[in-house]
């Protein structure tokens, strides 16, 4: 791998009696690296050549192309960052780089601290790279978004609203009410249309008979879920009751990655609009960084999904990493025809 030398941090970091910044730590540095088994890049802002101790020995590395300088005008950090960003290059300063941390968020990972304790240098470690917020969401926004694009529709509100079981119940019970207004005629003949023989209508009806006329999908945050599972069954008796329905609906808890602790939302369906699978299965592919953590959290992605499009059964979630993405936060996401889980 390649390290880019800050050769001015590293020269002004163990200065002579004279005061100027050494040529001699430099190329230390350089030495080390390549020990290390690193391939060293030395890169120089253009008024180093001017303040180096060693100015006629510095000069002659600048001719060979061994010591590389920014061209004049150039500020050097900001190349410096740049091409270790386009090289995928560590580099060795001291430097934190930290008013660039808005464009280059990778700093502290590429980034490898020093010092000389006495002649010697000690090449440190880059930080571990951090992780980017939300990136579960941002998955699922990508997933839902190429679900929509296929035309299937999604509930939208993330905003979430206080976490309790009476809340939960009187949620649902204002949502079906204001169905229950806006009148089910329409939406009756329009399923009565749709059924092609007599069979398939005794079928309908029989499993009418079994379930719910609305199932009532409960998002949670995963921390919430165990506590809101033990609501289900109170909820569905007081929204039935209430409502003097004609069964009681099913409430399927579901973890969400979009809510928040102690907060909730539902999605709340006619029985025949839920899907009994999920119509694409779904591939990650992501950068190493974020491998693990989102292939832990597969199974929310999968639940996050299925509650959101109406689909009983979750899609399968399939997470890879790729060698090609190289940052923390970047992903691909492609839905597949296929089964469910």
């Amino acid at each position: 791998m390649r390290v880019i030398i800050d050769a001015s941090n590293v020269a002004h970091s163990r200065k002579g009696d004279d005061d100027k910044p050494r040529l001699e730590n430099i190329l230390k540095a350089a030495e080390e690296l390549r020990k290390l088994g690193y391939e060293p890049v030395i890169i120089a802002d253009a008024s180093l050549r001017h303040e180096i101790d060693d100015k006629e020995e510095f000069k002659k590395y600048l001719e060979k192309g061994e010591f590389k300088q920014v061209p004049p005008g150039t500020n050097a950090d900001h190349f410096i960052l740049k091409l270790a960003e386009e090289e995928n290059a560590k580099i060795l300063s001291n430097d934190a780089f930290k008013e660039y941390s808005d464009e280059f968020q990778d700093i502290g990972s590429r980034r490898i601290p020093y010092n000389f304790k006495e002649d010697k240098i000690v090449i440190g470690r880059p930080s571990k790279p951090k992780r980017v917020k939300n990136v579960l969401q941002k998955i699922c926004a990508e997933i839902l978004g190429e679900f929509e694009r296929k035309g299937f529709d999604y509930y939208k509100v993330k905003r979430g609203k206080k976490l309790s079981g009476i809340a939960i119940a009187k949620e649902a019970i204002d949502r079906i009410e204001k169905v229950e207004e806006e009148g089910l005629e329409p939406k009756l003949e329009g399923l009565f249309m749709k059924l092609p023989l007599f069979d398939k209508f005794m079928e309908l009806v029989e499993e009418a008979e079994r379930t719910g006329d609305f199932i009532i999908f409960v998002l949670v945050n995963p921390q919430d879920y165990r506590e809101v599972v033990k609501y289900a069954g109170n909820i569905a008796v007081t929204v039935f009751e209430r409502l003097k329905l004609d069964h009681a609906p099913l409430v399927a808890v579901r973890n969400d990655v979009f809510i928040k602790k102690g907060r909730f939302e539902v999605n709340i369906l006619y029985s025949d609009e839920v899907m009994e699978e999920a119509p694409y299965d779904i591939n990650i592919i992501i950068n190493d960084h974020d491998y693990n953590f989102v292939k832990k959290n597969s199974r929310n992605i999968a639940s996050t999904v299925a509650a959101r499009i109406g689909s009983w059964r979750f899609p399968i979630v399939s997470v890879k990493p790729s060698m090609l993405m190289e940052n923390p936060g970047e992903f691909e996401v492609i839905l597949e025809k296929g089964g469910s889980s």
